[in-house]
């Protein structure tokens, strides 16, 4: 399979609210946009897609299936962690985990959507040496 695209969807009860959301504080645009389900887009970078579903609506096939996202985590890694952990403060986001330095490798923080999904806001960083040991050769400079 040639993957030409890849991006979460995000199932929910309010399409236009969650979609509000990631274009306030993340600097989504909407590309498309219905009452079932919006198409957004990175406005700094047109590789970053996701998309906001009405989890009731038809084209999810299984009953079953049709329910709210959840259990899951959006990452988005960041040039500024600290810029952007002070702008979601300043916008009264919620923070689930405060901004630090990871031994692994990256400095973040998370905050979460109206939907309770979380979004884990990354830099990578030289990971602590027992840490490095974890990491594929060349995956981070070796």
């Amino acid at each position: 399979m040639k993957t030409t695209s890849y991006y979460p969807v995000i199932q929910t009860g309010d399409v236009a609210g969650t979609a509000n959301f990631y274009q306030k504080h993340f600097r989504f645009q909407a590309l498309y946009e219905a009452d079932w389900y919006v198409h957004l887009q990175s406005s700094e970078d047109p590789s970053v897609n996701l998309a906001i579903l009405d989890y009731t609506h038809e084209t999810i096939p299984e009953k079953d299936a049709r329910k709210p996202s959840s259990g899951f985590i959006l990452n988005f890694e960041v040039e500024d962690p600290d810029a952007e952990y002070d702008a979601a403060l300043a916008a009264g986001l919620p923070i689930v985990k405060t901004l630090q330095d990871e031994a692994f490798g990256q400095r973040h923080f998370i905050t979460k959507d109206p939907n309770g999904i979380l979004i884990d806001i990354i830099k990578p960083i030289e990971p602590d040496a027992a840490e490095a040991k974890n990491y594929s050769k060349g995956a981070i400079g070796q």
